[in-house]
């Protein structure tokens, strides 16, 4: 499994694209050792990762993002001890560690050598990190589904339906404290999206009655607020945020702060019309 890794790296002469592709098989190795631990039957697959996983979104992602369904067991420690052990037996020098002490449980995945070896560091001890969360506490109203996911590697998982997935993406628009390009572009994707997608507003609303529960009142509304965020925001450091991520770097263009307006407008007035830049 680390000799497919390095393979899947050697092609790529862009170090920066490298190690989106290094970074993303160690990904889709460890959806797959949750797959055989039957963690999907406890939780689901949401965030960035999960939109690029299971419908092409045209950027690489960083972490792992899960929800615990509800009235789920949350000890998920054994199927982390497998992930060690599953990754050891693969060839991977790898450390995995876990933190179930918040609502939030967190770990991370720390392979050391991978990045020397791929000529990506000169320090033969630098570690590749992916960070692994599941939120045990997540608002209600979510939807999801389970599908085979053939990336890298063929597993199964149980995620939140597009709908679910768009609601979590505005909520973190809405309320993230800093701005992220990242966020953006995955706007620019949903409601570019035809047939058009609507986010689960019922799972917005108890998101929002969770962290800010001032706005839940007015979770419908979301467009005007998300444009009002937009206009605080600045284009060039929101593309230099996304442009690492993207498969292609020119699309970074589509940040520009009239652009996304456009989007967020035609959206508003008609979900299905087309948008022409």
């Amino acid at each position: 499994m680390k000799q497919a890794a390095l393979l899947l790296s050697a092609g790529v002469a862009d170090p920066v694209q490298r190690l989106n592709l290094l970074r993303e098989y160690v990904q889709a190795f460890v959806l797959r050792s949750l797959h055989e631990s039957e963690a999907f039957h406890r939780m689901a697959f949401v965030g960035g990762t999960a939109l690029r996983f299971l419908h092409g979104l045209p950027r690489f992602s960083e972490d792992l993002d899960f929800s615990l369904l509800p009235g789920a067991d949350a000890d998920f420690l054994p199927c982390m001890t497998k992930l060690k052990r599953d990754l050891t037996y693969a060839g991977f020098a790898a450390e995995v560690t876990w933190n179930p002490r918040t609502a939030v449980h967190k770990g991370w995945v720390k392979i050391a050598g991978i990045l020397a070896e791929t000529g990506l560091s000169p320090l033969p001890d630098q570690k590749l990190s992916v960070k692994i969360e599941i939120d045990t506490r997540p608002p209600e109203g979510a939807q999801s589904a389970v599908c085979m996911v053939n990336r890298h590697l063929l597993f199964s998982v149980r995620h939140h339906t597009l709908p679910s997935l768009f609601a979590g993406k505005i909520h973190a628009l809405w309320t993230r404290e800093y701005a992220k390009g990242r966020d953006w572009y995955d706007l620019v994707w949903y409601l570019t999206q035809r047939p058009s997608i609507e986010p689960n507003l019922e799972l917005l609303r108890n998101a929002l009655r969770q962290t800010h529960p001032a706005l839940a009142r007015v979770h419908a509304r979301w467009r005007e607020h998300v444009l009002a965020r937009l206009e605080a925001m600045d284009a060039n450091a929101l593309a230099d945020d996304v442009r690492p991520f993207l498969e292609r770097a020119q699309d970074a263009q589509w940040l520009q702060n009239a652009q996304l307006r456009d989007v967020l407008k035609a959206n508003a007035r008609n979900p299905t019309r087309e948008i022409t830049f």
